[in-house]
């Protein structure tokens, strides 16, 4: 392959010394267990991290010890506020036409059924743009059942179109009148495993009950109406609002040798949701975060000119507060024009595919991210086209113009394991872990020591 020439003196090129100890970096770090080994600590040794638990404390002290174990050369908290909530009891039957127990899970913020649960029938809506064709106040003691089923795809672009009865749905429910909101749960499994996740509530409880059905219950319910029944179900989830609680953000970095002030984010989430041990989501990302920085402050042959952050965002599930106050706070005290990319993973554990930029990469730089790609072609990765936020908690950065990268991972089986009791540190495939590092590095490096500008 020919290099590159610039004709635009303002490009500034990737020196080959740069790509060769990217090279030899990505080299190692194939055949290196460092990220499976922190995930296996972290599912292990604290497991579930839902925020405003004991759990949620114990992932934060574990995240700042390993940090340190790690040599970081700076390691540091901050107190995000957030109104805190939790799951207790969850049950459902069917009574008619024939008695059933079925699986559920409440929806992040649910509120609770009255004690003891809710009897009632069920209105069958295919889909939430069904629901929002039922008159106002038409479900009147009723229970609105969403069944639309998402649609998996390697990208996981199903998820978007189905989490709107997840987020939303609870809203509609209410306006038409129904007592409580049951939907078939947003994944893409046959397993007799419920999916949680978040809603649209940032404070307190959603409208009216709500709460996610295993999509084998919702497959035992529709068949049901298919054979003319009309049935009545009971509902008893008991939740409760935790009210104002801090959580926190935590960070390591790796301190550049020229351009210190100069920032280049990694990271994931630290919280998790409370059903299973958090691995595939976030527990990966905060492990490949983590063994990346170290492992390019442990073998490359300089240090790279830029600190490399990595964020260990807080209290992602319910609805990015931890980003939040993050971006907020840099963009208040000005130092959001220190950050000179970022990219967050967040889509479990499978391997990169793809590489991607966003639209706030000035086309000076497209060369350094071609660049990129092209060192991870062996590692099975291509240049791909499209705009990108960097994940989840990287949108309220990228909102504030930071450029960012999506390291595509493939989500083929995400969404069967994705907010369920299966997100268990047994389904990580140390094979992908060790691909993810070395792709990871070669990001990681590259962006922090290349010395033009992404902007």
């Amino acid at each position: 392959m020919t290099a590159p020439t610039f004709a635009n003196e303002s490009i500034v090129p990737v020196s080959k010394e740069t790509k060769d100890i990217a090279i030899s970096l990505r080299d190692k770090a194939i055949n290196d267990d460092s990220a499976y080994e922190i995930l296996k600590s972290l599912t292990t040794e604290v497991g579930a991290r839902h925020p405003g638990t004991p759990g949620e404390k114990a992932g934060i002290e574990w995240a700042v010890s390993k940090l340190k174990a790690l040599g970081f050369d700076k390691v540091y908290t901050e107190d995000v506020e957030m109104n805190g909530w939790i799951r207790g009891l969850e049950t459902a039957e069917i009574l008619l036409p024939s008695y059933q127990k079925m699986v559920i899970t409440a929806l992040g913020r649910s509120k609770s059924t009255p004690e003891g649960g809710l009897e009632a029938e069920i209105v069958h809506f295919k889909s939430y743009a069904d629901l929002e064709k039922a008159a106002d106040g038409s479900l009147k003691g009723k229970i609105a059942f969403i069944s639309n089923r998402m649609q998996g795809f390697k990208d996981g672009s199903g998820y978007g179109p189905a989490n709107i009865a997840r987020s939303k749905g609870h809203e509609l429910a209410a306006q038409k009148g129904a007592e409580a909101l049951l939907i078939r749960s947003i994944g893409t499994d046959d397993h007799r495993n419920p999916h949680t996740g978040a809603t649209n509530v940032a404070m307190g409880y959603t409208a009216v009950p709500a709460v996610a059905l295993s999509n084998p219950d919702a497959d035992q319910l529709v068949r049901l109406m298919d054979y003319g029944h009309i049935p009545k179900i009971r509902l008893n989830i008991q939740t409760k609002d935790l009210g104002p609680i801090v959580t926190k953000n935590v960070f390591g970095e790796i301190t550049g040798r020229e351009l210190p002030n100069e920032v280049v984010v990694i990271g994931g989430h630290l919280d998790s949701w409370d059903l299973g041990t958090g691995a595939v989501d976030d527990g990966a990302g905060v492990a490949i975060a983590m063994a990346t920085a170290a492992f390019i402050k442990d073998n490359a042959i300089i240090r790279p000119r830029r600190t490399i952050r990595v964020i260990l965002w807080g209290a992602e599930e319910l609805g990015l507060i931890g980003a939040r106050a993050y971006a907020k706070a840099r963009q208040d005290d000005g130092s959001i024009a220190n950050h000179v990319i970022g990219s967050e993973s967040d889509f479990g554990a499978g391997p990169v595919y793809g590489l991607q930029s966003s639209s706030n990469v000035s086309p000076n730089a497209i060369h350094v991210i071609d660049t990129m790609a092209g060192l991870m072609g062996k590692l099975g990765v291509s240049r791909r086209s499209g705009n990108t936020t960097g994940g989840p908690d990287m949108i309220p950065l990228s909102a504030l113009g930071v450029p960012a990268l999506n390291l595509m991972q493939d989500g083929t089986d995400y969404f069967d394991l994705h907010h369920t009791p299966d997100d268990t540190f047994d389904k990580v495939n140390p094979e992908h872990m060790r691909q993810n590092l070395a792709v990871w590095t070669v990001f990681a490096f590259i962006a922090a020591e290349w010395p033009g500008s992404f902007k």
